[in-house]
């Protein structure tokens, strides 16, 4: 089992002379500073030339630099920003500017991971990973909470790298429901290979394979969505806020019967092996190595693929029958 600190191993005083510079004023950019800054932390955002986020963070009371002047500033820098541009952010904005003994923090590992971020030897380097969108993060913290958060350390130069670590996660609330230890590359690889085999890929895929079954036997489209996609909301609920064993309590028995003699049918030992296979491109980089050459090329596969989705069936049927639902709020993603 993996150890898990709380509040009572963490010490803030650790941070108490430092300034923290948060990369980036996004959905978690937002949540770190504002609660580091309610914990006491010394606070400043570093944010590119044009960035649409200045206003919000000087609105929300922060001093806002470059990024190269914040990390002049700064005595942690934690990286806030899309894994893509961290590797040309660091190369060419933090590491000329940053102090030599700073320390560098992320939330996910991916760039340091996958090499694209070689940080000197002469810095500590560890990970604060929230398990929750930042909006959560900071409620949470307001409400005197806090969301789960993963901690790692991947260098250790000073030699109190898990102090910082400890005491960057408990100011942002993660220490009030708990801090679990784990590494760069697990917490990297899992993260990848949720979102490939189950979160986003596997599920997605599966609702429009049992969308399209069921339309090519002759069902109405409409009804279709209903069985295969609005419906997942009523299930996934219901697993999160008891795991599948309360999902399958709360479920008719038919459906518990059907659950017990389908599922393996669908998710077989070809599935399986399809996920071993997921797994083993990231764990040796062909995944981490093909979206780097992707983001390289501009993203044509990835626009190409974006736009063939938006015109899917089940994506014409769903919004006219969200329309429907005035209850719901609804959402229309951007063109890509």
């Amino acid at each position: 089992m993996a150890k898990v600190y709380y509040d009572r191993d963490a010490n803030l005083k650790v941070l108490s002379n430092k300034t923290v510079a948060v990369l980036g004023y996004g959905s978690q950019g937002h949540a770190h500073a504002q609660n580091l800054r309610d914990s006491g932390i010394s606070v400043i955002i570093g944010l590119y030339e044009g960035s649409k986020s200045r206003k919000i963070a000087e609105a929300d009371g922060f001093n806002v630099y470059s990024v190269a002047d914040a990390s002049k500033e700064a005595d942690v820098i934690m990286f806030l920003m899309p894994d893509h541009l961290q590797a040309s952010i660091y190369r060419d904005l933090v590491a000329p500017n940053m102090k030599k003994d700073a320390t560098l923090a992320f939330a996910h590992g991916f760039a340091i991971h996958f090499g694209q971020v070689a940080p000197s030897k002469d810095n500590d380097v560890f990970m604060i990973a929230p398990k929750g969108p930042g909006h959560i993060v900071r409620r949470m913290y307001a409400d005197g909470k806090g969301v789960p958060v993963l901690v790692a350390v991947y260098q250790n130069a000073s030699g109190k790298a898990m102090d910082i670590a400890l005491a960057y996660g408990s100011a942002i609330g993660g220490g009030r429901s708990g801090m679990i230890e784990t590494t760069f590359g697990e917490e990297t690889e899992s993260d990848l290979f949720g979102e490939q085999a189950v979160l986003c890929g596997g599920l997605s895929e599966l609702i429009k394979a049992g969308f399209e079954t069921l339309v090519e036997a002759g069902y109405q489209p409409e009804i279709a969505y209903f069985e295969c996609l609005h419906e997942v909301k009523l299930i996934v609920d219901l697993i999160f806020e008891g795991g599948l064993s309360w999902m399958r309590y709360s479920v008719s028995d038919t459906a518990k019967y059907g659950d017990s003699v389908s599922g393996k049918r669908v998710i077989d030992d070809r599935a399986r092996a399809t996920m071993k296979q997921i797994l083993d491109e990231i764990q040796d980089g062909t995944f981490a190595k093909n979206w780097i050459l992707e983001n390289q090329a501009g993203r044509p596969a990835m626009k190409k693929w974006v736009r063939t989705e938006r015109e899917q069936l089940v994506e014409q049927v769903g919004r006219n029958l969200r329309g429907m639902m005035p209850w719901m709020d609804k959402k229309e993603a951007p063109e890509y």
